[in-house]
């Protein structure tokens, strides 16, 4: 396995009521009672990264040697089936289409053992925290490991130089509701003007399913940081500032539960598709971008970013992007900037700041814009609309000037306000130089002064 460097380490488990225990690893030896119910928990003192496999020696009544142990840093990884989507998906390599294949065959190639994956699945965590044990992200423990997760610790390697550890909690189809402890979620969130909204858990959505079975045993295993893919199943049933109140409520109880409130916190936002052909309720064109905005609330909290990946689809019908390498990636550029400090590595895509009206133009001011704004395909900026008083949206002009961007239509002489990527299968060509796409957004926002 790999434990965290740098912080203290948590070793826990149980005994015999009052059982004397020790645990000696690194030069460091702890000792600990255990209570009366034969729990027991000590902290190493925090260590250094190190590629030297060590052992680690538990006793008690008896002695258990836990062996081939790395110190780098640790990552949880969960959502639903996005997060979930394995390496298996990509087995049948040589067969596969140009644009979704990897480039290379990590399944036959990968052979780093300082990456090891830990797969949290449900009928071995439960109902004792029993599992399949740690594995080095090298052949056969791949098939089924997040490809996702996997990509990033293979690009973070890279960056870092230091053994890296990924643990994956993913149920494909699950809403964010399982995810969350089912105290956390009686909240009932007031806005600022009045308008309240209903307790969270009225929302019957099976709340701490799996947080009971994937992430509780997890705890307190100590992390570096969190990634989260999902959203889908709530963007189904036409959620927006609902979801919002729900993803904050799980950052906080996750950081609450792992006792560090600075915990990073990465989010995938989720892909362009086509939730308007859903027969189960009436979805709009514009529930996607709403649920997008809802999910881009979150860049409020502290030491919590996204990515976008409007780019990386080839079909709006399919849920599940093939390019997870790419997303793993993406996330990767997070962690290295934000999280470890690499301020040289650009990784976020233009964000929507502010607007300006100019006689019958708007000039729009972005965040990450970087070495500069560019289109993708050489061609002129793609699905941008501006509105008049009135409301009615329409296709706009949109031109890069330096690091701004001007909107204008002939229909729309006084405009009020502007929207970028405002339909699920917006695909937008507007990235910056480094190639990360601009974040989708309205202008007329009407929850981000009001979401706390």
């Amino acid at each position: 396995m790999v434990l965290q460097q740098k912080k203290k380490v948590a070793i826990w488990g149980t005994a015999a009521p009052n059982e004397k225990i020790s645990v000696a690893f690194a030069n460091q030896i702890k000792t600990t009672i255990a209570d009366n119910k034969g729990n027991w928990l000590i902290k190493l003192k925090p260590i250094q990264a190190s590629f030297t496999a060590r052992e680690m020696i538990i006793k008690g009544n008896n002695t258990i040697i836990l062996k081939n142990i790395l110190v780098g840093e640790v990552w949880l990884c969960s959502g639903q089936s996005n997060m979930e989507y394995a390496l298996r998906k990509y087995s049948d390599y040589k067969n596969l289409p140009e644009g979704s294949r990897p480039p290379e065959d990590d399944l036959k190639t990968a052979n780093n053992p300082n990456i090891r994956i830990f797969l949290d699945r449900r009928k071995y965590m439960e109902p004792s925290p029993e599992h399949l044990g740690w594995d080095t992200a090298i052949g056969r423990p791949l098939v089924d490991f997040s490809a996702v997760a996997y990509y990033f610790a293979k690009d973070l390697y890279t960056k870092l130089h230091v053994p890296i550890g990924m643990i994956s909690a993913a149920v494909p189809g699950s809403r964010i509701e399982p995810w969350i402890q089912s105290s956390k979620l009686e909240l009932e969130p007031h806005l600022k003007n009045g308008k309240i909204l209903n307790k969270l858990s009225t929302d019957d959505g099976d709340s701490g399913k799996f947080y009971n079975t994937m992430i509780q045993p997890l705890i307190p295993y100590t992390l570096k940081g969190m990634l989260w893919y999902q959203g889908e199943s709530n963007c189904f049933l036409g959620e927006n500032i609902r979801y919002a109140y729900k993803l904050k409520t799980l950052i906080e109880s996750w950081r609450n539960d792992w006792q560090d409130k600075k915990m990073p916190f990465y989010f995938v936002q989720i892909a362009p598709y086509n939730y308007s052909a859903s027969k189960d309720r009436p979805l709009s064109a514009e529930t996607l971008p709403e649920f997008w905005e809802a999910q881009a609330l979150l860049l409020n909290l502290k030491n919590t970013d996204l990515i976008s990946i409007t780019d990386l689809v080839d079909n709006t019908t399919d849920l599940h992007p093939r390019n997870k390498w790419e997303i793993g990636r993406r996330l990767s550029l997070l962690a290295a900037n934000k999280t470890y400090g690499q301020q040289n590595i650009v990784c976020s895509g233009p964000v929507y700041q502010k607007m300006k009206i100019i006689n019958n133009s708007i000039e729009i001011s972005f965040s990450n814009t970087e070495s500069g704004l560019t289109t993708r395909d050489g061609k002129p900026l793609s699905w941008f609309s501006i509105a008049g008083a009135d409301g009615k949206f329409v296709p706009a002009k949109a031109v890069i000037q330096g690091n701004k961007v001007i909107v204008s239509a002939p229909e729309v002489q006084h405009p009020y306000s502007v929207r970028f990527g405002w339909n699920e299968a917006a695909q937008s060509n507007f990235i910056n130089k480094e190639g990360l796409p601009a974040v989708p957004f309205r202008s007329d926002n009407p929850w981000e002064k009001l979401f706390r």
